[in-house]
């Protein structure tokens, strides 16, 4: 059992737990995942690796609470434990030949940019981040962001905090500012990814996306979480997650992600009925 050290709140929807698992934090890196299970009837639910302790053994983990997994793990407090905790999986985030990089992260996606910019930062590399979320109240991490990088740029779309736009507004600019730019790194919803690498195309930047495709075992069997990169198939699970963002055909994945939209609205409605029903008994 993999007990829970730790639990925070970081946004109505979005929790960060630390998770005893000094087997996996012994080898973790940036950039990977590992698969959890709340207890012996539940699914597997993968999640990225947001911060690792080697020396107090631990795992941090952040998750937005959008379906029943994640509303029975939102339900688990500090001493309570998980059935499962497998990792690390997945390939650790390239960053031995980046000098200057920009990282840019959208919405929950933020915290798996975040452990890149940790990681780029402590190897000396100089780092600018540009995070962005729909409102004020979704935005998470800032005062990590601030501590780990050279310049630190916020959007929202209504302008309610940090400048009113786009993350490709604010990477633009940034490129245009910096032309000795190695690497652009884009971690959140496939359509931000998709035009940031469309953006960075045009410059000529190598970029690394983290794709997040519905994942099962997590050991490349399943091929649930296959991608037609550079025009071959790959799997996120054990090719990635991270992939160039000039070869992801992002159409595809979208599409393939479309089609488990109506099966989680519908499991989100049950739930927030089930809810309604628990308030009134």
């Amino acid at each position: 059992m993999y007990e829970i050290l730790s639990k925070k709140t970081l946004n109505a929807t979005v929790e960060q737990m630390e998770i005893k698992a000094p087997f996996v934090a012994k080898r973790a890196k940036a950039g990977q995942f590992i698969i959890l299970r709340v207890d012996e009837n539940g699914e597997r639910v993968p999640l990225t690796i947001a911060d690792y302790d080697r020396e107090k053994g631990s795992i941090t983990i952040i998750y937005q609470i959008i379906g029943k997994s994640t509303q029975k793990l939102s339900q688990l407090h500090e001493g309570d434990a998980l059935a499962d905790f497998v990792g690390p999986l997945g390939k650790p985030s390239e960053i031995d030949d980046v000098k200057k990089a920009i990282v840019v992260g959208g919405g929950v996606g933020c915290a798996i940019a975040l452990p890149v910019v940790k990681a780029l930062s402590k190897a000396g590399k100089e780092v600018t981040a540009i995070t962005g979320f729909r409102e004020a109240s979704l935005v998470i991490l800032e005062d990590q962001f601030k501590h780990y990088t050279k310049d630190y740029h916020l959007f929202t779309d209504d302008g309610s905090k940090g400048s009113k736009g786009f993350v490709t507004q604010g990477l633009e600019a940034c490129l245009k500012e910096n032309k000795d730019i190695d690497c652009v790194y884009a971690i959140g919803p496939l359509p931000m990814m998709k035009f940031v690498s469309l953006l960075t195309e045009k410059y000529g930047v190598k970029t690394i996306v983290s794709m997040n495709p519905i994942m099962i075992d997590g050991t490349g069997m399943c091929g649930g979480c296959r991608l037609t990169v550079g025009g071959e198939t790959k799997f996120a699970c054990i090719d990635g997650p991270e992939f160039d963002g000039h070869l992801v055909d992002f159409d595809e994945a979208l599409m393939r992600n479309s089609i488990y939209e109506k099966s989680q609205k519908h499991q989100e409605e049950s739930c927030h009925l089930l809810e309604k029903e628990v308030q009134i008994d």
